[in-house]
């Protein structure tokens, strides 16, 4: 790997042709640094399989994209024509859907309210406790406040308009 030269200093042959010369060069050791962290095959595998299976995707999204253009361009007419039948359809049927999605809504209010109050912990059960218990606190406070320098609002009104 090395020539000693007739000065006496030895000459680093190139690595993978290379055309460093010096003796102290840092890039042998970048190059065998490099080829120790080089993919392997089930990387290359796995970066083959991710670029043509992105390929493949997009390439059926752009045809999904084409024929529903298509399909819109060439029944637009028979939609046009028969619009005056599907508008209502559409609207009746979104109103069924509302008053379902109310009356699923109520149902579930109804019975989570009837499970809490029966002492059956729904969901959430817990959190209602700890929202009661600080509503509670902090209103035991306000009037022990209140109780203690004559009403909350005494000696607010200086602090809220100091020159008044």
């Amino acid at each position: 790997m090395a020539e000693t030269l007739s000065t006496g200093e030895s000459r680093y042959w190139p690595i993978y042709g290379s055309n460093t010369t010096e003796r102290n060069s840092p890039y042998p050791s970048l190059l065998r640094l490099l080829r120790s962290h080089s993919p392997t095959s089930s990387h290359l595998f796995g970066f083959l399989a991710l670029l043509i299976s992105g390929c493949l995707l997009t390439f059926l999204l752009g045809v999904s994209l084409t024929a529903t253009a298509l399909g819109f361009i060439a029944f637009l007419p028979l939609i046009i024509i028969s619009g005056p039948i599907w508008l209502p359809g559409f609207v009746l049927v979104g109103r069924c859907l509302t008053v379902v999605r109310f009356l699923v809504g109520t149902v579930a209010i109804v019975s989570w309210t009837y499970r809490y109050f029966r002492g059956m912990h729904p969901a959430g059960s817990d959190q209602m406790d700890y929202a009661r218990g600080r509503i509670y606190d902090t209103a035991s406070h306000v009037k022990d406040y209140a109780r203690k320098y004559g009403g909350y609002f005494h000696g607010r009104a200086k602090d809220a308009a100091p020159g008044a």
